[in-house]
C-alpha cells in the first residue's frame, strides 16, 4: 500500500475545507464541473490502496506499505463534451477500525466504495460493520445516506464465501442499502471502471435531485414571500 506519510488531522480539515469551497464555487460559475469526495474503506489488506492506484494511475504493484491515517489522489473525468467531473478518493486505513477519527475523515463525502477480499471469508464478515458505521457518521444535504458501491475485490484468486453465489450477494446488498456490487482485481484490471462509473452515475443523479429540490425550495419562499407583499393572507376567511 501507500508508501506516503499520512495525512495529519490539521491537512484532513484543510482538504475538506478546500473541497467544500471549491464545490460552491463550481456550483455558481461552472455548473459542468464538479468536485465530489468518495471514500475507499474496509478491512487492512483487502487492496483499496491497489484499487485507486490502478483506477487513477492505471498501474499496479504487489509492493505497497500499508496505510496509515488517511490519503488521497483525484481522478478528472470527462464525462461527457460538456461535464468535466473532479473524484478526491479517500483511502482510509483499515487499521482505523470504525474509529472516532472516521467522522472527520468522512466529513463532505458523497459517495462510497467499501471494500473486501474475496480470498478472506473474515474481510466481508465486517462489510456490515464498515456500513453501519459510514450510515451513522454522513449523510447527504437531505438527511439521506450517501450511495454506497460494494468491492468484491481480488477475483483473480480463489473466493470463499457468499461470493461464489451472485444472487446471495444481490440479496444482501439488497439488505444492507449498497447501490451495487462488482467483483474486482486490481491486478488484471477487472470492471474498476465500471464500479467507478456506476458510483459516479448514482452521484449525478443525487446531485441532479438535490440541486432540484433546492431551486424549488427557493421558488417557493420567493413565491410565498411575494404573496405577503401583496399586503393578502391567503389563509385568512373572507366570511
Amino acid at each position: 500500500m501507500s508508501s506516503k506519510p499520512p495525512l495529519s488531522l490539521s491537512s484532513v480539515v484543510a482538504f475538506t475545507k478546500i473541497l467544500k469551497q471549491s464545490s460552491a464555487s463550481q456550483s455558481t460559475s461552472k455548473p459542468k464541473d464538479g468536485l465530489y469526495k468518495i471514500l475507499v474503506i474496509g478491512d487492512l489488506g483487502t487492496g483499496k490502496t491497489s484499487i485507486i492506484k490502478r483506477y487513477v494511475h492505471r498501474f499496479f504493484t504487489q509492493h505497497y506499505r500499508a496505510t496509515i491515517g488517511v490519503d488521497f489522489a483525484l481522478k478528472v473525468l470527462n464525462w461527457d463534451e460538456n461535464t468535466v467531473i473532479r473524484l478526491q478518493l479517500w483511502d482510509i486505513a483499515g487499521q482505523e477500525r470504525y474509529g472516532n477519527m472516521t467522522r472527520v475523515y468522512y466529513k463532505e463525502a458523497v459517495a462510497a466504495f467499501i471494500v473486501f477480499d474475496v480470498t478472506r471469508r473474515a474481510t466481508f464478515d465486517s462489510v456490515g460493520n464498515w456500513k453501519t458505521d459510514l450510515d451513522t457518521k454522513v449523510q447527504l444535504p437531505d438527511g439521506s445516506k450517501i450511495p454506497c458501491v460494494l468491492l468484491a475485490n481480488k477475483c483473480d484468486q480463489p473466493k470463499e464465501g457468499i461470493v461464489n453465489n451472485p444472487a446471495k450477494m444481490d440479496e444482501f446488498c439488497k439488505e444492507n442499502g449498497f447501490h451495487a456490487w462488482f467483483e474486482t482485481s486490481a491486478k488484471d484490471n477487472i470492471n474498476i471502471d465500471d464500479a467507478a462509473n456506476s458510483l459516479v452515475e448514482k452521484i449525478l443523479a443525487n446531485d441532479s435531485l438535490l440541486n432540484s429540490e433546492s431551486r424549488m425550495s427557493a421558488d417557493q419562499f420567493a413565491l410565498g414571500r411575494g404573496n405577503n407583499e401583496d399586503g393578502l393572507n391567503r389563509n385568512k376567511c373572507s366570511c
